[in-house]
């Protein structure tokens, strides 16, 4: 049993799956899916600042600039 669920079960659940998806696009399904599983685990991986290389910490603190720096960069004369 698999969370609560008997062979029989289960065995129905693939059946509907093949009835509603067909046998030839069941592999894509399941890479697409494997995919997005993947994609969801490093999106919630890279919002954990202490997990920060020194090389990605350098490489933030250089983009971001301060609301100061970013008045005199629009208030400057073209040349």
């Amino acid at each position: 049993m698999i969370g609560g669920l008997g062979f029989q079960e289960l065995l129905i659940i693939l059946v509907i799956v093949l009835i509603i998806f067909g046998a030839g696009k069941l592999p894509s399904v399941g890479a697409n899916l494997g995919k997005a599983i993947k994609g969801f685990k490093s999106s919630i991986g890279e919002d954990k600042p202490e997990e920060l290389t020194n090389e990605q910490a350098a490489k933030t603190e250089a983009t971001q600039t301060s609301p100061a720096q970013e008045k005199a960069s629009q208030t400057k004369p073209q040349a």
